[in-house]
Order: structure tokens, then C-alpha cells, then sequence
């Protein structure tokens, strides 16, 4: 096993179900709830749920580029987001809320845009990909009862994600 980790900042929708899907895969140290890309420091959930901190709710994805390399983290980021709502994901909307690749470096920064294109000319979706690809901010954990909700309230959990997933197949599958 590599001893060099790195980490991927992505958001896409709300924190609570954007940590299973990454949670689970090889190679993945750990995924933490939070907050990026906005003009305070340490954020608090009600703050960034006001619309006024400019911050999306994302998870920091610390992981093994040997095991799970970022190409791959990126294939499975579309398949857990709709690449094509600006402005909310599924049933959340709001700034907060909208689809962002943060990239730590310039690799990823190409990969994104490579992975952002592909998905764009696959025909997958008639609408346009809106996803932005922008530079990493200072991430802020969110607080401890956001950390692997997943886990903690597996019900409430699943209602939030079949919502979202229910809203998702209307959108593209008519």
C-alpha cells in the first residue's frame, strides 16, 4: 500500500448524501461534511444554510491515488450528482447547494476539465453540464452530528436519498 494520500474536494448537493457513495470505495481514507468557497471562516450550518456565506456544502475525500486514482473519483462524482442544475441538487436548493469540482492542483484541474468534457460530448444529457471547476478554498468541517450521517440516521438518510434520486430519473428520464 502507497504511504502518499491526496485529497479531492467535490460538491454536489447536500454533504449528507454525497459521503456514502465515496465512503465505500477502495482506497478511500476518509470523507469529511463541510463547507467551501465562501468569504467567512469556520462557517457554522445554519450560516451556510442562509445563502448569504457564498459556501457549498461539499466532502473532503482523503484517499490512496494508487488504490483510487482521481479519474476514478471523478467517475463516480457524476453518477452522484446532476451535472446539469446550476442552482440546487435534487430536492436542495440553493447556492449552497450547487455542483463544484474543487481542484487541489493542476492535474486535477486537468483531469476535471478532461472528465467534464467527456461527460458533455457522451450524449448522456440533453441539457448543458453546468458543474464549475474551480480552485480549492480553505475547507471547514462541518459539525460533528453532519460527520457520516449516513451511518448515525440510516432511515432519515435513505428518505433523503431516494428523494433526490426520485427528482434526478423525472429530470433526465421522461
Amino acid at each position: 500500500m502507497s504511504a502518499k494520500v491526496s485529497t479531492a474536494i467535490f460538491a454536489g448537493g447536500c454533504f449528507w448524501c454525497m459521503v456514502k457513495p465515496f465512503d465505500t470505495l477502495p482506497g478511500i481514507k476518509s470523507v469529511i461534511s463541510g463547507y467551501t468557497g465562501g468569504h467567512i471562516k469556520n462557517p457554522t450550518y445554519e450560516q451556510v444554510c442562509s445563502g448569504t456565506t457564498g459556501h457549498t456544502e461539499a466532502v473532503e475525500i482523503t484517499y490512496d491515488p494508487s488504490e483510487m486514482p482521481y479519474h476514478e473519483l471523478l467517475k463516480y462524482y457524476w453518477q452522484v450528482t446532476d451535472p446539469t442544475d446550476a442552482m440546487g441538487q435534487f430536492q436542495d436548493r440553493g447556492d449552497q447547494y450547487r455542483p463544484v469540482i474543487y481542484y487541489n492542483s493542476p492535474e486535477q484541474k486537468a483531469e476535471a476539465e478532461r472528465s467534464k468534457k467527456e461527460l458533455a460530448s457522451s450524449g448522456r444529457f440533453t441539457d448543458p453540464i453546468v458543474t464549475t471547476i474551480e480552485p480549492a478554498q480553505p475547507f471547514y468541517p462541518a459539525e460533528e452530528y453532519h460527520q457520516d450521517f449516513y451511518k448515525k440516521n440510516p432511515f432519515r438518510y435513505m428518505i433523503e436519498e431516494i428523494g433526490g434520486r426520485a427528482e434526478f430519473i423525472k429530470k433526465h428520464w421522461k
